[in-house]
């Protein structure tokens, strides 16, 4: 009897589907050197065959933007119930989740404007992106000078337009304020679900949840495909634009991780010598299996219980406090991939020659850290989040396709971040509680 054959892993097969995808389309390029002919025979294989493939694939994640944004967002928001009830705990909590996200969604799109992967690429290069995806690209840079400076009034129409689902209707036009509104939306019925009786708030999270659920199996089907639809993008993508593309895509991944480590070994650091009067050095080693755990998965959930473990049995922490900032933390406290998501916009709006501007950057990192609540906890669970937020600046979301074939290496390191950043903050929280508690039995 023959032993059972074994499957790869999805990420392995994404990235050996990358190398053959890469290694193709040099093949191409050295062959097309001598005989121009076959070079443009496979750039129109290239446009006829597996640019449609590709799409598919893309296609598949665009579907789910707006059903998943709404039904996660509102459903993170729901299920905290009322906020007052649960005192300083959660109070600590939310304002350390935030003030980390924000950030590392800072310190990406800093990197980003220092490094400037997407200027790697010459004139020639990106004159044939924008003739293959240019005309959202075109009409973004032909209306950005036309654009109202900002102030109260066009961010009221920005966040609150007159018509919602007008709004939603014209996402793919691709006009900055598509998704606001319905991230203010998604917030607002969170916070309206809270409001209502336990019973009553359940069964709506339930529902909210369903609709995720259906959602991010969605993504799974569309990442069955990346094995097969990663080495067509990028190999179309090599042989029309040249090698320029790959230069600048290894500089975007260096600048990612690089700012990722900045801000889990740096921003992380500084709270705990600050704020937790702990040794970072000491700290980080007892969570190593948090963090190995989190790279290995790509998967928050996944690591949660890893997360608790160590928290109670290397960290001492009080089980009421892990209890209740790690799994929520699971849920919603995605620094690391609010940190990519930025960096992400910011390269391919930079490959597509579209500049934006800082009032626009700082859009960019609110919507980066409110759709980063909205994440998936899972593999891949924010790209059709990401994608989305290319459609809001303008930016062709078919752009998100250079990437894909890296993401899984990324994805491992803003997981990496996720999970060690939780576990940071459910440390601080829980030295700011015992603080207070010494306090309050010093006065009695």
């Amino acid at each position: 009897m023959s032993p059972p054959k074994t499957t790869k892993p999805l990420a392995t097969r994404i990235l050996w589907g990358l190398v053959i995808g890469v290694l193709a389309a040099l093949a191409t390029l050295a062959i097309g050197v001598p005989f121009p002919a076959f070079l443009a025979f496979m750039q129109k294989v290239s446009t006829a065959l597996f640019d449609p493939f590709g799409q598919v694939f893309l296609r598949m994640l665009f579907f789910v933007v707006i059903p998943l944004v709404f039904a996660s967002l509102a459903s993170g928001v729901c299920q905290l119930g009322q906020p007052g009830k649960l005192g300083p705990l959660a109070g600590r909590t939310f304002v350390l989740f935030f003030a980390n996200m924000l950030i590392g969604a800072v310190i990406g799109l800093v990197m980003m404007n220092v490094v400037r992967p997407g200027r790697h690429m010459n004139a020639a290069s990106t004159t044939q992106l924008m003739a293959e995806y240019g005309s959202t690209a075109e009409k973004a840079i032909e209306t950005q000078t036309g654009q109202p400076a900002l102030s109260l009034s066009t961010l009221v129409d920005m966040f609150m337009p007159r018509n919602l689902m007008g709004a939603v209707a014209g996402f793919s036009r691709g006009t900055l304020g598509d998704v606001l509104p319905l991230i203010l939306f998604a917030i607002l019925v969170g916070v309206a679900a809270t409001q209502l009786n336990e019973e009553r708030r359940q069964r709506i999270r339930n529902g909210l949840d369903d609709i995720a659920e259906l959602m991010t199996r969605i993504v799974d089907m569309a990442l069955q495909l990346a094995p097969y639809a990663v080495p067509a993008m990028i190999y179309s993508v090599i042989v029309k634009v040249g090698l320029d593309v790959l230069l600048s895509l290894s500089v975007f991944v260096v600048g990612c991780i690089v700012a990722l480590a900045l801000h889990l070994f740096g921003t992380m650091s500084a709270w705990l010598w600050l704020i937790g009067k702990r040794s970072p050095a000491a700290f980080f080693k007892q969570i190593r299996p948090v963090l190995v755990t989190g790279f290995s998965t790509s998967s928050s959930n996944a690591t949660l219980p890893t997360a608790l473990a160590v928290a109670n049995e290397e960290l001492k922490l009080r089980p009421s406090t892990a209890g209740f900032v790690l799994p929520l933390g699971a849920t919603m406290n995605m620094s690391g991939t609010a940190l990519f998501e930025g960096c992400t916009v910011l390269f391919i709006a930079q490959i597509f020659g579209i500049e934006l501007g800082f009032a626009q950057q700082a859009i960019l990192v609110l919507m980066a850290v409110l759709s980063a609540v909205a994440v998936a906890g899972i593999p891949g669970g924010s790209l059709p989040l990401i994608a989305g937020l290319l459609t809001t600046f303008g930016v062709p979301p078919e752009g998100i396709g250079i990437i894909i074939g890296v993401d899984r290496i990324l994805d491992m390191a803003r997981t990496t971040v996720n999970v060690g950043s939780d576990i940071v903050v459910a440390a601080l929280v829980d030295d700011q509680i015992g603080r207070a508690e010494a306090r309050t039995s010093g006065q009695d």
